[in-house]
């Protein structure tokens, strides 16, 4: 059986992989990876309208990697649409990257799974082999933290330099063009990020656990003495 330091520092390493595979869990399945303003210009263009009233004409947008939504505003009140970016709307971006996305984010949650697993197995016991120990939870804390950050930043590549928000909110809009006034990253992309923050925190508790405390140590009871002048009494 492992110290009670060890069982410590991997009970909250286990607890860190857990708030690990939840944040990739609610980000995958969340519509905040993105939010912004869309501006209705073909409707401003044939109105001629004039900066306060351009107002009337924005709209906005959030989506995620697997649905979202919009509100435009082209002069007949708010229309509110959703947006699903699976089967066809996946066609229109840049596919590939969208879904390497997808597959580096599960493949994050993977490794996650497989480093709760090991942290679970050093806290009820000492491991014979090196790849069951420390070194491993390196390495599978080192992989799934990997995978994440090239998740979020595939993610951020395509938003930044292929126009993802443009193309979406542009999807099936035959008689209107939408322009994008302004995009951020939104509370479900930096769940993302959270979680690979949590893999390198991993890390480090793990390496605490190898710090070896003292041990209390208790003291003996004194022997009494017996001197040449007892033993005459």
């Amino acid at each position: 059986m492992p110290g009670r330091w060890k069982q410590i520092t991997f009970s909250v390493a286990s607890v860190l992989c857990i708030g690990s595979v939840v944040l990739l869990v609610v980000a995958l399945s969340t519509e905040r990876w993105v939010t912004g303003r869309i501006l209705c210009k073909t409707g401003a263009e044939i109105v001629n309208a004039s900066d306060p009233e351009l107002e009337q004409f924005i709209g906005d947008i959030y989506y995620g990697l697997f649905r979202g939504g919009k509100t435009k505003r082209c002069g007949l009140g708010n229309r509110r649409s959703k947006i699903y970016i699976f089967p066809k709307l996946v066609q229109t971006l840049n596919s590939g990257l969208h879904i390497m996305v997808i597959l580096f984010l599960l493949v994050a949650i993977g490794f996650a799974l497989v480093s709760l697993s090991f942290c679970i197995y050093n806290a009820r016991k000492v491991p014979y082999q090196s790849i069951k120990g420390h070194k491993g939870l390196y390495l599978w804390n080192f992989i799934a933290g990997l995978f994440g950050a090239l998740g979020v930043l595939c993610f951020l590549a395509a938003m930044r330099h292929h126009s993802l928000t443009e193309r979406v909110a542009n999807y099936r809009e035959n008689l209107f063009h939408l322009l994008v006034l302004d995009d951020s990253l939104d509370w479900s992309f930096w769940l993302g990020v959270a979680s690979v923050v949590t893999h390198i925190a991993v890390c480090g508790v793990v390496a605490m656990s190898r710090i070896k405390l003292p041990k209390p140590q208790s003291k003996k009871p004194e022997e009494p003495t017996i001197s040449a002048l007892d033993l005459l009494y």
